[in-house]
């Protein structure tokens, strides 16, 4: 009789719990498990004392890149462990770094906002009106700019002849 109860017992706990999803990330598989980004919307982070806007000019590999503060100085950045293969920055995003009281041409990477966060701060007026978004490098094309419709040569027949 008591068998029958535990059993009973057994098979409503297990009814009632549901086992938390797999999301496969274990051994080998840790660095391909599904991307599942989170699409939430997190709270819009203002600079501090201490704290600048930047935008990556270019990346420079084994975790630094450089950038240059909307102070109008050009920064080499570190990025910090826990954004090291887990946050991708690429040229042209704005990031928010940590300047160093000890080095002035050094900075430590805090966080890098997204698209729509970049928009936001340059609506609220952190940004300068001048900051360029949506381009992948920081000094894009310029408007008078044609793009490189010139970087084509044309030869003539009479050249072609020749070679």
């Amino acid at each position: 009789m008591l068998g029958v109860c535990l059993i009973v017992l057994f098979l409503v706990v297990t009814e009632s719990y549901n086992m938390p999803k797999n999301k496969g990330k274990g051994g080998k598989n840790r660095k391909r498990g599904k991307n599942e980004a989170d699409d939430e919307k997190r709270e819009l982070i203002f600079k501090e004392d201490g704290q600048e806007y930047a935008q990556v000019l270019r990346m420079l590999g084994n975790g630094r890149c450089e950038a240059m503060c909307i102070d109008g100085t050009k920064r080499l950045c570190h990025i910090r462990g826990k954004m090291h293969k887990k946050v991708w920055i690429a040229a042209g995003d704005i990031i928010l770094v940590g300047l160093r009281d000890y080095q002035d041409d050094k900075a430590d990477v805090i966080l890098k906002y997204m698209p729509d966060e970049a928009r936001l701060l340059k609506a609220y007026g952190e940004l300068p009106e001048s900051t360029r978004l949506n381009e992948g490098i920081a000094g894009g094309l310029d408007e008078e700019d044609n793009g490189g419709a010139d970087d084509y040569i044309e030869f003539e027949d009479e050249d072609i002849d020749k070679i």
